[in-house]
């Protein structure tokens, strides 16, 4: 339970402060719910593999920055970066400057562009989606890969995406809403 009187997942549930209302409005606001916008998918995915190995809270405060330095997430304008944006990112300090996480975000960009349209990358990634289950009553009951996104990060790798293994697969469904991983007493409405 937190000061406004409602039930939370428990990864949402801190201290008062501008970092619990960052983790709190993700969790109310977006986390788990459907999203087939392909170039929200591309954001979501690109923040994904920039959060793999850190804190998502880290993610989240510099998730702004990530918007100014990636143009948007236009997937077209991303897609064609050269190595003077390259540089460019690994000189901002406002966003993670892994070289191998911007090389994969350059990338996968390419990858969306060869499916067509951003359209495309929501039915390639909802294709994967399994069906509706009951929540989990806690977060030990959470995976953190399911054959859904085995089977996802296969295809995506195939498909020339870089850094969606399956468990960054697995967390892009839970953001995304292909699975309703908010434990069963979290207010937040079961959105499929």
């Amino acid at each position: 339970m937190t000061d406004d009187g409602r039930v939370r997942c428990s990864w949402a549930v801190g201290r008062p402060g501008p970092d619990f209302d960052l983790y709190r409005d993700y969790h109310d606001q977006e986390w788990g719910r459907p999203l087939r916008d392909g170039v929200a998918l591309f954001e979501r995915m690109s923040l994904e593999v920039f959060q793999s190995g850190l804190s998502w809270l880290t993610i989240l405060r510099k998730r702004e920055n990530f918007r100014r330095a990636f143009a948007g997430f236009d997937i077209e304008k991303v897609a064609h970066f050269t190595d003077t944006d390259v540089h460019r990112l690994m000189a901002d300090p406002g966003i993670v400057r892994n070289r191998a996480k911007i090389d994969a975000t350059i990338a996968n960009a390419r990858a969306v562009a060869e499916l067509g349209t951003s359209d495309e990358l929501s039915e390639l990634l909802w294709s994967f989606a399994p069906p509706s289950r009951p929540r989990p009553a806690d977060g030990s009951e959470i995976p953190s890969a399911t054959e859904e996104s085995k089977a996802i990060a296969k295809e995506l790798k195939r498909r020339g995406f870089r850094f969606v293994g399956p468990t960054t697969a697995y967390a892009l469904m839970q953001a995304t809403g292909m699975v309703d991983d908010h434990v069963r007493d979290c207010w937040v409405p079961s959105p499929r």
